[in-house]
């Protein structure tokens, strides 16, 4: 199984396999037919609430990751995360964020939960 996570502002290639948009928002300044992306499951993402309190800094990654995988755990989201775990089972999956740190990023928390 092959997933990896990229930048998103890093240009596609022919290696990604299925593109897909792991950040609530659209990130600044990527124009979406350059960025060619195939997905954008929003459900995946960390919620708003989250997002906000790892990146005003009141917690540690393992701490964002405890919280962010409970909230894989609700039913919307487990579903999607199935159904990429499946897509990954049949050929590359490139998770994109614009995270400037991505292996302490809610895509490397996805990336080792699709490789489970």
């Amino acid at each position: 199984m092959s997933v990896r996570v990229r930048r998103i502002y890093a240009s596609p290639e022919p290696g990604d396999g299925l593109r897909v948009l792991v950040d609530r928002l659209w990130p600044r300044g990527v124009a979406k037919d350059v960025a060619q992306v195939d997905e954008w499951p929003k459900a995946l993402t960390p919620s708003t609430e989250l997002r906000r309190w790892y990146h005003a800094g009141e917690g540690g990654y393992a701490e964002f990751r405890r919280r962010y995988e409970a909230e894989l755990a609700a039913p919307e989201a487990a579903e999607l995360l199935d159904g990429l775990r499946e897509s990954a089972r049949g050929g590359p999956v490139t998770l994109l964020t614009a995270s400037k740190t991505p292996e302490e990023s809610h895509a490397a928390v996805l990336a080792e939960l699709l490789k489970d």
